[in-house]
């Protein structure tokens, strides 16, 4: 770590979702004069198929944007893991950054994980100690290992990561970021979006399917039975593109049906602040998308979970969840549709209320996270009958 009085930090980023939970600690930091902040944005965000996401990126008005392709053949996850070393450590070679900042459970945050832990550099992971039904879980508690510092959503997180064998000195608990950009004051209005977009349904839902790598194998099936679901719903519905896993060029095939369909309008990404306006005006969100389980609560909007990928990530009344078939999905949108919206009152959102970033940036001026050794040590769990 630099003596200096101010510290300089890093965040990767790869995809659309990734940059709506960190956009609020980029921007928090960058305008302050303790740090200098940089962003270093790769996958998704670097490719022209899912819309050239690093677009929002600049939009965003951040400085200090360094971009790197890294993707390989989306079949080939390990090869773009390998890439994304191979070019983050080069990078990180000439930054000479005193903090990295990684989110969630994608192969670029592997990336940062790793080069910053091998080069004795701090790393900070945003959102550990999760869990989810994919190979993403695994990458997640494997970059929370290479990590030496966390900042989670809540105190089930936390203790998860305690689980792990993290200190508790390590862990933070901020909430979930995202939630800092959702108050519907701060957003465009319905029109504005609308307009901007094509839209001219009066009602509609938002569908979001990604794919679940370890189940690769049913991914065509899948996705024909959600697209039809979809069509046999009689609704209007707003496609997004799936993130860039393997499976997703087969989802996106089976969209392709829909071109025709004046019931469907379906694009490759979204801006973050434009997709939390329609998601708050939307009837419901259907898929497995995350924002089911974080940004659609929140807004008190239903959600139909479609299959395993966000198990036993929310508790929420209004979520309904439902397997894979065409009948199963049709009767979660029945349900969804049958909830008293009347009486649906503000829950308690178990990802915190929304001031992620002050939270964050409290942690960060205090020297908690800058006391942190590089050196890790594994916390054994005590045994309460000893």
């Amino acid at each position: 770590m630099s003596d200096n009085s101010v510290k300089k930090i890093v965040f990767l980023t790869g995809t659309r979702a990734d940059f709506g939970k960190l956009k609020s600690l980029i921007n928090i930091t960058q305008n302050s004069s303790n740090y200098e902040v940089h962003v270093f944005a790769t996958g998704m965000h670097m490719n022209s198929k899912y819309g050239r996401t690093v677009d929002e990126i600049y939009k965003a008005g951040f400085s200090n944007i360094y971009c790197y392709i890294n993707h390989d053949t989306i079949e080939n996850m390990d090869r773009t893991l390998a890439k994304t070393i191979d070019g983050f450590s080069h990078y990180i070679a000439e930054i000479q950054p005193d903090l990295i900042i990684v989110h969630g459970d994608r192969v670029e945050a592997l990336a940062g994980a790793i080069v910053g832990s091998i080069n004795n550099t701090l790393v900070a992971h945003i959102e550990g100690g999760e869990i989810s039904g994919t190979i993403d879980e695994l990458i997640r508690h494997a970059v929370s290992k290479m990590s030496h510092v966390h900042f989670v959503a809540n105190d089930i997180a936390k203790k998860r990561l305690v689980q792990l064998g993290e200190l508790e000195s390590s862990i933070f608990v901020i909430g979930s970021p995202d939630l800092d950009l959702m108050d519907p004051k701060k957003l465009p209005s319905l029109a504005l979006v609308k307009d901007y977009y094509g839209i001219d349904f009066e009602n509609y839902a938002i569908a979001m399917f990604h794919p679940v790598t370890t189940e690769y194998s049913s991914i065509i099936e899948y996705a024909k039975h959600f697209r039809q679901a979809l069509v046999e719903s009689g609704k209007n519905y707003l496609v997004i593109y799936p993130n860039n896993d393997l499976g997703s060029i087969e989802i996106i095939h089976e969209y392709s049906a829909l071109e025709n369909n004046a019931c469907f309008k379906v694009y490759p990404s979204l801006r973050f602040e434009y997709f939390l306006t329609l998601l708050k005006n939307a009837d419901f969100i259907i898929g497995n998308s995350s924002a089911g389980v974080r940004e659609a609560p929140f807004y008190n909007v239903p959600v139909v979970d479609v299959g395993t990928r966000q198990s036993n990530r929310s508790s929420s009344e209004l979520i309904v969840n439902t397997g894979y078939s065409v009948q199963e999905i049709l009767s979660g949108i029945d349900k969804v549709l049958g909830m008293p919206t009347e009486t649906m009152g503000e829950e308690e959102h178990e990802f915190g209320s929304g001031n992620s970033d002050v939270k964050f940036k409290q942690i960060l001026d205090s020297k908690l996270v800058w006391q942190i050794n590089c050196q890790k040590q594994f916390q054994e769990l005590t045994n309460e009958k000893d």
